[in-house]
């Protein structure tokens, strides 16, 4: 919408991670070339935590790309898997066609004769976990057994553990000594303090092809900096607003005013103040539901995955009330989710009388129930990604002791089947690793069905 008006080649915000985006500056390429060296050189596993939004998964892709060619690398963005679904993911990523029946050893013995002969091979097979703080503590047990497979001097499995500061948490607790002992190296994303983001904002422009002179004024980022408490997803998403606010008031500078809407118009909850420790501007963060006028009609398509709809401000429901000399019963709240509650009621009976045997594709997990806006936008995702939405479907499952939402797509009759359609799948969605699985895997414990 304001590529042109700024000179730009692409957009200069987007919250997907895109590698040629990555800023080396706050210590992230400091701690890219320290990951590159440890994963190299070392043998346990290597940890690296930080606040959502702090740039993890950006640090993650980036390293995909940089890791040698000698080197196998495994995805795993499905951390929510019981501790026998992630031997399948690991085994079905090295191309082992293992039965969904096979116990955890005849797995864990196949994986190990495979990453025996990568190693003969001259390869090395390192497994990159994002979002490893959503693993079941049981799961986090399977992932220090496997860290002990070796061959009669080195370790055939390098393991690193993308997650937020929960899993520091979880790492600190006495029945995970065994685990946290076999970190070796633990890196922090702090958030960025106001002379990052000057700098930040400014790299991210120029990689897109601005070429004039800084458009973010001093006053601009300032309300910036404490507005995002530094994380860098809400960093693009107020720098995204406030150039489309500037756009629509025909200015090619930002100033606070256009932050100070971008803000009104996002919905940020509050960063724990132990997590700000080293941004001395990041304050209280604006929650205020808003809009921005006209500007939002312009960008609704702009925003429809990106932010979910502010609900409407108290006080106007209040003066709206006052003026009605008799006020009718109110209306039932509309569903913030409307798509994610349409798929679970639809998905119900097809997942009550599938057949245990029969195949889907496993588009998506690891998001916790308390936090369905997250599937509500991936849901969005895949209908603009032209997938047949009859075919996708969402179920809700008990992992460890937490509860999960799935999404998955499809109904096969074989395995290749499930693997021709993840082949078939639109780029934007293969990004997220989707895999082959069979229905028996989603059901819960004394509901498996044998009807063909």
């Amino acid at each position: 919408m304001y590529l042109e008006h700024y000179g730009l080649a692409e957009p200069p915000f987007r919250i997907t991670p895109h590698t040629d985006f990555f800023f080396s500056g706050a210590g992230r390429g400091a701690t890219l070339e320290a990951l590159l060296y440890a994963i190299s050189h070392d043998e346990g596993i290597v940890k690296i935590s930080g606040e959502i939004g702090s740039g993890k998964t950006m640090l993650c892709r980036v390293l995909m790309e940089r890791l040698p060619e000698s080197v196998v690398i495994i995805y795993l963005a499905h951390p929510a898997l019981s501790r026998d679904d992630i031997l399948h993911a690991l085994a079905n990523e090295l191309g082992l066609a293992m039965d969904e029946s096979s116990r955890a050893s005849t797995i864990m013995r196949a994986l190990q004769e495979k990453l025996v002969a990568l190693y003969a091979a001259g390869k090395r097979v390192v497994v990159l976990i994002d979002e490893a703080h959503a693993m079941p503590r049981e799961t986090l047990e399977e992932i220090r057994l496997l860290s002990n497979l070796e061959s009669n001097r080195h370790k055939l499995l390098q393991l690193v553990l993308f997650g937020q500061p929960e899993l520091d948490a979880t790492l600190a607790r006495t029945d995970m000594r065994q685990l946290r002992d076999r970190i070796t190296h633990n890196f922090a994303l702090e958030p960025l303090v106001q002379e990052d983001i000057a700098q930040y904002l400014d790299f991210r422009m120029r990689a897109a092809g601005y070429r004039g002179p800084s458009i973010f004024a001093p006053a601009a980022v300032k309300r910036l900096a404490r507005a995002s408490a530094g994380l860098t997803r809400r960093i693009n998403i107020l720098a995204d607003k406030a150039l489309l606010a500037s756009f629509a008031h025909g200015t090619h500078q930002v100033g606070p005013g256009e932050v100070e809407a971008a803000v009104r118009d996002s919905e940020f909850s509050v960063v724990p103040a132990r997590r700000r420790a080293r941004n001395p501007t990041a304050g209280p963060i604006w929650a205020a539901a808003g809009a921005l006028g006209t500007v939002c009609l312009v960008a609704l398509w702009h925003f429809l995955v990106i932010s979910p709809a502010p609900a409407a401000p108290a006080q106007a429901q209040a003066a709206a009330a006052s003026t009605a000399p008799t006020a009718p019963p109110p209306a039932a709240t509309p569903s913030a989710t409307p798509l994610l509650d349409r798929l679970l009621a639809e998905s119900r009976p097809w997942l009550d009388n599938v057949a245990d045997d029969r195949w889907f594709v496993q588009l998506l997990t690891a998001i916790d129930a308390d936090r369905p806006e997250q599937i509500e936008s991936f849901l969005h995702q895949i209908r603009l990604a032209g997938l047949e939405m009859a075919l996708v479907r969402v179920y809700h499952l008990e992992v460890g002791d937490r509860q999960r939402y799935g999404v998955i797509f499809g109904d096969y009759d074989a395995h290749r089947d499930a693997v021709n359609a993840i082949n078939a799948l639109p780029a934007e969605l293969k990004r997220y690793r989707p895999y082959p699985r069979q229905a028996i895997r989603i059901k819960p414990q004394g509901k498996s069905s044998n009807k063909g």
